[in-house]
């Protein structure tokens, strides 16, 4: 009978076969973890990314299109850029014929200088007329005084002179009560010829007194008149004095009329300056020329549109996400922003979520009441700006419409 027990070569031999079929089932172990641990971290991955960030490839960058006119007539002089050619803010784009505007300022300048000197003049007479009124008052009212003096003194001759007349009369009575007592007596030699004679000489004088005495009261008479007269005068310029602060007034107001003429004067300059200076057209921003339509010696009309400048400084993105996807989304919010053509990555920040989906705000908005609704996921657009973009920077690449894939972190 046979020995059954095995030798130690055949128990060597027995272990190195267990061995070998015990190593690819340890490799398919190994490979069946590394599967499982690959699927948890895609699925952690994807839980990830679905439950802290949010994205989108329906964005596109945006920025202003800034349409550049004329603002006056003129005709086209010079023409400093071409199209797609990158100017600053400042840089001028075009010039227009400046020989009009020029003697536009030269004749408002004249005007300017027309006026400032009858300002000035006006401005002198203020005072001069309010010194004039206060010495011509002064004087009107010592004239006044002076007339009313003049006709007391007149009234008083007057009355001196009709006493004078009186008493020539008187005298003249007398005499001639005494010829009619000398003629009987000379006619009978009673009394001398030359006593006669006498009283006939004393009548004619006292005639005489008389005719004098009454020439004399008229002429006092007169001289009453004359004065009343003077006393009118003078107190009508004494009411002409007294409108003296009503005069100062009015060439006050006259003063300040001429100002606010020399104001409007200087105000056709600047506005002359203004539009010689519209002759230069310039960029308003830092941009991209492009549609560019004017051309030298072209007559172009005020706000006439010569070109359109694409603004590279204040850029934004438009991203229309899904509307299952603002839940979590807020103003604030970090943003990723891959950028197809350049490949680069930018960084922003969400800064306004829209009012209304793009179907509402489409030309043709949709009606629902047709009975035929299907619920489709609508889409908001949402603005995200920049925060790492330098806008100094004109080699930045970006430009309005180019497609991005913006992430945005829902939460922290």
């Amino acid at each position: 009978m046979a020995d059954s027990t095995p030798t130690p070569a055949q128990t060597t031999h027995e272990t190195e076969i267990d061995m070998e079929s015990a190593q690819p089932k340890s490799r398919r172990r190994a490979l069946v973890v590394l599967v499982v641990v690959v699927l948890v971290l895609v699925a952690i991955a994807i839980w990830w990314h679905g439950t802290f960030t949010e994205d989108t490839d329906d964005a596109q960058v945006n920025g202003h299109l800034i349409q550049v006119s004329s603002r006056i007539n003129g005709q086209i002089l010079k023409v400093d850029v071409e199209e797609n050619q990158v100017v600053k803010q400042g840089d001028v784009i075009a010039e227009l014929d400046p020989a009009d505007y020029q003697v536009a300022v030269e004749n408002a300048q004249a005007a300017l200088a027309s006026a400032q000197a009858n300002a000035a003049a006006a401005n002198v007479n203020v005072p001069i007329t309010t010194v004039n009124t206060g010495s011509n008052l002064r004087s009107a009212g010592a004239d006044l005084t002076g007339t009313v003096a003049s006709v007391e003194q007149s009234q008083q001759q007057f009355e001196a002179a009709h006493a004078r007349v009186i008493q020539a009369q008187a005298n003249l009575t007398k005499a001639q009560a005494d010829l009619d007592r000398y003629r009987p007596l000379v006619e009978k030699d009673v009394i001398s010829k030359q006593q006669w004679d006498a009283a006939v000489a004393a009548a004619d004088a006292d005639k005489a007194d008389v005719a004098n005495a009454i020439a004399t009261e008229r002429a006092a008479g007169d001289g009453v008149g004359v004065a009343r007269q003077k006393q009118t005068q003078a107190q009508a310029m004494l009411k002409y004095a007294e409108t003296g602060p009503q005069q100062v007034a009015a060439q006050s107001a006259h003063a300040k009329q001429a100002q606010a003429q020399v104001e409007q004067a200087q105000a056709q300059v600047d506005q002359a300056k203004l539009n010689l200076s519209y002759t230069k057209i310039v960029a308003p921003a830092a941009g991209i020329i492009t549609r560019k339509s004017v051309e030298i010696d072209q007559n172009v009309a005020a706000g006439q549109n010569l070109l359109t400048l694409v603004s590279l400084q204040d850029l934004w993105i438009t991203a229309n996400f899904k509307e299952t996807q603002l839940r979590h989304m807020s103003a604030g919010q970090p943003v990723a922003i891959e950028v197809d053509a350049t490949g680069k990555t930018y960084h922003g920040k969400v800064t306004q979520i829209g009012g209304a989906t793009g179907s509402v705000l489409s030309l043709f908005p949709p009606e629902n009441a047709t009975g035929n609704y299907v619920k489709v996921v609508q889409r908001v657009p949402v603005r995200i700006d920049f925060t790492n973009l330098n806008v100094e920077d004109q080699n930045h690449l970006l430009r309005p419409g180019l497609s991005v894939e913006p992430k945005v972190r829902v939460k922290p």
